[in-house]
């Protein structure tokens, strides 16, 4: 699932929480459970882009004529549209309830693309891509570097020859700094969904970020639901990550700033796009 968060949406608090008395055992990690996928539905519905996203990626995937992969598709907000336009898009997800999500937005447009309960770590198809596409910084999800390049490998070996990897990167900057926060989103049966968000620990060595998650359903001034997870995310360097990709087997990367393909990062850049190629 995609990582950036439009907080125009939203309303946002600041509040102080003491780390240590927040009890984190017994959390899933990256788990994306049902409220969780209701608040990615709010926050990101089918079909809204950030900033020239989709003209990025309806130009960079114009020529593939086979089919398209989207690993951690979400609730469908990108391969609907990609679909819709007439490609071949595929998609696959750890979350059921995200899945569960996709399919019914996908049911409501009479589309019908592939979409399996599979992880990052272990996917298999068997058939190849033309293209395997993660925006958004859904491949920060795996916070371990070793984990990390196994994928990059399994990507690899999933696309075509001549098949290419686009996928985006949150820069380093939106690791650094923020504490506590609390957002809120009405629904449309008069419920109000809360997210608190407390940084736990921050790994400057292995380059990671773990958040402890607090959703809750309030209705009527009463808490009806909630759900703890626990929310990991790995930073990259934009060289290591080149280095990574080429490692994985990838040739003629292209790094690319705010999605304008071709045009070199700079530090005022909210997004990174690095582009692969399997010779």
């Amino acid at each position: 699932m995609e990582l950036f968060v439009d907080e125009s949406d939203a309303l946002v608090h600041t509040s102080r929480f003491d780390s240590r008395t927040l009890n984190v055992e017994g959390c899933m990690n990256n788990r994306y459970g049902s409220l969780a996928a209701l608040v990615y539905d709010l926050d990101k519905p089918i079909g809204r882009t950030f900033g020239t996203e989709m003209e990025f990626y309806l130009s960079r995937l114009s020529d593939c004529r086979g089919p398209i992969l989207e690993p951690g598709v979400g609730n469908g907000r990108l391969l609907i549209p990609l679909v819709e336009a007439g490609l071949s898009v595929e998609g696959f997800d750890a979350s059921e309830e995200m899945l569960e999500r996709c399919r019914a937005h996908c049911r409501a447009r009479n589309l019908s693309p592939r979409l399996d309960r599979m992880r990052f770590e272990d996917f298999a198809y068997d058939h190849a891509f033309d293209a395997i596409v993660v925006p958004l910084g859904s491949f920060q999800l795996i916070g371990d570097f070793t984990d990390a390049l196994m994928v990059l490998k399994r990507f690899h070996n999933h696309l075509a020859p001549g098949g290419r990897l686009i996928l985006d990167l949150d820069p380093i900057s939106d690791f650094i700094g923020g504490g506590a926060r609390l957002r809120s989103w009405p629904t449309g049966d008069g419920d109000l969904i809360t997210l608190q968000e407390q940084p736990v620990t921050i790994d400057h060595i292995a380059q990671r970020k773990v958040s402890h998650l607090r959703y809750e359903r309030w209705r009527d001034s009463r808490l009806v639901e909630t759900e703890l997870e626990l929310f990991t995310l790995r930073w990259w360097g934009i060289n290591e990550f080149q280095l990574a990709l080429e490692t994985a087997g990838f040739s003629d990367v292209v790094i690319s700033g705010n999605h304008e393909h071709g045009r070199g990062p700079t530090c005022e850049d909210w997004i990174i796009t690095f582009e692969g190629r399997r010779s």
